[in-house]
């Protein structure tokens, strides 16, 4: 199905380097008893890689075109026909066999779902994607950096992150205007720093991410009646880029018992 023309509207841009495909394959290394997941298989590069070591592995397309093609071509894959981004996948757990997700994400919907798949953590053992250069940098940034922001403090929360592959924009058709890398998240089997209510972790994140110029004295006064009891707890003249994960779930459990 060569003449599978990419649709802009699904984000599509297919992965063909063989050289790459064969080391995200690596990485990932797949055994025939996981629970795998591919995400947005395409043209399925990668699944055709995939499905030998792992036969009961499933994929999710959105494409209906690309759906009744890897129906025709691999008869034995099992194949869900939804959004990613919509997708239940709490139904894919068995016990003892947590999720293993792969995938070439679209990049117009690749922040999102990532904090979709978040909500699954707990079922997931890892994910292994391909995403924008950029994103990966964001997801990995530390504190003080352009790139750092709440995508960096959610998903560094939630998962250990480790870039794996670097891949240029020659390895994909049509070539996308950015670089790509893949990326390995591995949620936190025991959460390193604990958020009493990760609601309100997300929204203080967010919050302070939005007015990051501001210091948290000025930006956090929405949250709480006197921002003056946060004194004990942080240092309110820095601002949201100065402060790591543990210091934001400080702040996110204090406003926590302020409003219970």
């Amino acid at each position: 199905m060569n003449d599978h023309q990419p649709r802009k509207r699904f984000g599509q841009n297919f992965l063909v380097d063989r050289a790459i495909i064969e080391r995200i394959v690596k990485t990932v290394n797949p055994q025939a008893s996981d629970n795998l997941i591919e995400i947005g298989p395409g043209l399925a590069a990668i699944t055709e890689y995939l499905l030998p070591l792992c036969p009961t592995m499933q994929v999710i397309e959105l494409d209906r075109d690309l759906v009744d093609h890897l129906r025709g071509r691999f008869g034995e894959l099992n194949i869900t026909a939804a959004d990613a981004l919509k997708v239940d996948y709490a139904a894919f757990y068995r016990p003892g066999k947590p999720l293993r997700l792969v995938g070439n994400l679209p990049y117009n919907i690749s922040t999102p779902l990532l904090f979709h798949l978040l909500s699954f953590r707990e079922l997931i053992a890892d994910m292994h994607f391909m995403l924008q250069k950029e994103v990966v940098d964001r997801i990995g940034a530390q504190p003080g950096s352009k790139a750092y922001g709440r995508l960096s403090v959610m998903i560094q929360y939630h998962c250990q992150v480790m870039p794996v592959i670097a891949v240029p924009p020659g390895s994909f058709r049509p070539p996308p205007k950015v670089q790509s890398a893949v990326v390995r998240l591995t949620p936190h089997r025991q959460l390193p720093v604990v958020a009493e209510d990760v609601g309100v972790l997300s929204q203080v994140v967010a919050h302070c991410f939005g007015q990051r110029r501001k210091t948290l004295r000025n930006g956090l006064k929405s949250y709480l009646s006197d921002v003056s009891t946060l004194e004990t707890v942080i240092d309110m003249d820095r601002r949201a880029e100065q402060l790591s994960v543990d210091e934001f779930v400080a702040i996110a459990n204090h406003i926590a018992q302020c409003n219970r």
